[in-house]
Parts: structure tokens; sequence; C-alpha cells
């Protein structure tokens, strides 16, 4: 009875973000509430569609003992390439509630992960910071890790100060032609440098600590071994002749941050059905153009940034969203 009326409590909490929802910045004012969906395509009903441990992040989070991620159901973005659409357009997950998620973040954190990965969750931020007070009061003190899309409202990320420890957020485009034509946003660009700024005024500082929990020591520079406890990473995905364009959002990354931030080149891109015939988008990305990419940052300096090696691209890395430990 007393968990019940907790959860009732939560929920009337809550429940004022959502009925005219401006949590991204689609701003699109839908009642979720009242079972409509938003621009990310769910209700106000909490939805996970996958919550364990999770090899194939960067070194710096994953490390050895793997990064415990939890997929939340839909996104605000809706990229049409994007290799996770089973959970992208709500295809898959489980509903529950912000009791349930803040022992799902326990439970990972016995497995020993290195930290809590919330991928995707900007619409449910709302139960998001529920359920990590939640967790906190019980225990939970690994860092939480918000990977996003870049594509956040300011004033939402500073609703999560002081509960995300590292910032892992995109840059995916800085032409505002490609960021409509992909993902429908053509205001991207702007939304990501500012959503970006806000993560660094907030976490301005890479901290790096030994994986093993052996030693308290601390680096500001990333070493093998070590995994990020705070700071931000920010990641751009190369994308089928997006050559130019990638190297745009590097050079205003390492202009405006420098050594401040690190940025993770990724070759990772993957031709998913839904885009095979496109005429750009149906394409692989060659190996000389993710080495001209990387030439391109190193020759302007870039120091403080993860690239990834060939063999990436395939669907097999791609986690099976069947609701495993949700």
């Amino acid at each position: 009875m007393r968990k019940e009326l907790q959860i009732q409590n939560i929920q009337n909490k809550i429940r004022q973000y959502y009925k005219n929802c401006t949590l991204c910045p689609r701003n699109c004012g839908v009642d979720r509430t009242d079972g409509k969906t938003g621009a990310c395509g769910m209700t106000d009903t909490l939805v996970v569609a996958r919550a364990a441990k999770h090899m194939w992040e960067e070194p710096c989070i994953s490390g050895t003992k793997g990064s415990g991620a939890v997929f939340f159901g839909g996104c605000n973005l809706k990229c049409m390439f994007c290799q996770n659409q089973k959970i992208s357009r709500g295809q898959a997950g489980k509903e529950i509630d912000a009791v349930r998620l803040a022992e799902i973040f326990l439970e990972l954190q016995e497995q020993d992960v290195n930290n809590i990965n919330l991928v995707t969750g900007t619409h449910f931020q709302p139960h998001i910071i529920e359920a990590l007070g939640l967790a906190k009061e019980q225990g939970l003190a690994v860092p939480i890790v918000y990977n996003c899309s870049g594509y956040e409202s300011v004033d939402a990320l500073k609703r999560l100060e002081g509960y995300v420890d590292v910032y892992l957020p995109d840059f995916k485009y800085m032409d505002e032609d490609m960021a409509q034509s992909y993902s429908r946003a053509k205001d991207y660009p702007t939304i990501a440098q500012k959503a970006i700024a806000e993560m660094v005024r907030q976490q301005p500082l890479a901290v790096f600590a030994p994986e093993s929990g052996k030693s308290k020591r601390l680096s500001l520079e990333a070493k093998e071994g070590y995994v990020m406890k705070k700071g931000v990473l920010v990641r751009q995905l190369l994308l089928p002749g997006g050559l130019e364009d990638a190297k745009k959002i590097v050079g205003y990354l390492h202009e405006y941050y420098g050594n401040q931030i690190y940025i993770s080149m990724m070759s990772q891109y993957t031709v998913m059905k839904e885009v095979k015939n496109h005429p750009v988008l149906g394409k692989n990305v060659s190996k000389e153009e993710y080495e001209a990419y990387l030439t391109y940052a190193q020759d302007i300096g870039v120091t403080h940034g993860f690239f990834q090696e060939g063999g990436v691209n395939l669907e097999s890395f791609i986690p099976e969203f069947d609701c495993y430990g949700v």
C-alpha cells in the first residue's frame, strides 16, 4: 500500500511536465497525459526497451566492466538513418514507472557497471529525475551519463544539473539543409550549439579515475584503464557525403572548447533498410573519407578525442531491444 501511494505521489508530481509538453525543442505542446503522443511518439507512460551492461561505448565510458545502459522508447529527433529505429519509432519497450526505473538503476549498479547510461531519455526527463532521486536515496553512487542526440532544450538541461555527471551528446549537423532533410530539424545546428554550451557550463572539466576502483587517483586526461567520472564527450558521426559538414563541426568544437571537452569521431554509420535506396544515405562511408576526417582533426590540433577502428558499421553491434533487464 505504501509503495502504491509513493507511485501515485510521483505520478502527480511529474504530470505537469507532460500536460503541455515542451521538454524538447520541438515544443509540440501536446497533452501527453491525455493519451496523446508528442513529437517523440510517446504519451506520459514511461517506456524502456532494454537495461543491461553495454560494452560498445567509448573506452572511457564502457571500459572493461561495461556501461549500465538504459534504452528508452521513442525519440524527439527520429533521424531517417537511425540504427535504433525499433525503439526510436516506439516499436519496442515495456511500460514501467519511476519507482521501477530507480530499481533498474540500482540493479545495474549491483552488476559493477562503470556508470548508468541514459540513452535517448529526453522526452521522459521528469521520470528520470524522480527515479534518480529515489535511487540516490537508496545508495546509487556511480556516475550518471546523459546520452542524447544533442537536440536538447537548455531549460530542460538546467533541470538535470546535479543529477548528470557526464554528458554524451551527438553533434549531427552544422548544415541546416542536412538537418532538415535527415531529421526534420532545420534548427538543429543552433539548438545543439546552445545545448552543448549548457552541458559544458554544468560539467566544465573532464575528470577520469581508474576503472578498478583500487585507487582514488584522478586524471584530467583520458588514460588506458581510466573511465570518465565527469565531463562532456561530444559524438560526431561521419555520414555519407558529409565530410565537409563533419569538419565544420569538429572545427567549431575545437575552436570554442579546445581540450575542455572530448570529441568522438565515429565511422560506424550503418546503412539500414529504410535508407538503402537513398541516393546519399544508401552508401557506406569510405575508408578514405574517414581518414580525411581524422587527418583534418589532427591538423587543427585536436588531441582530446577518440576514433573508431574498422568493422564497427555492422548491424550485429546493435543490441536486441527485447526488454531485457526491464
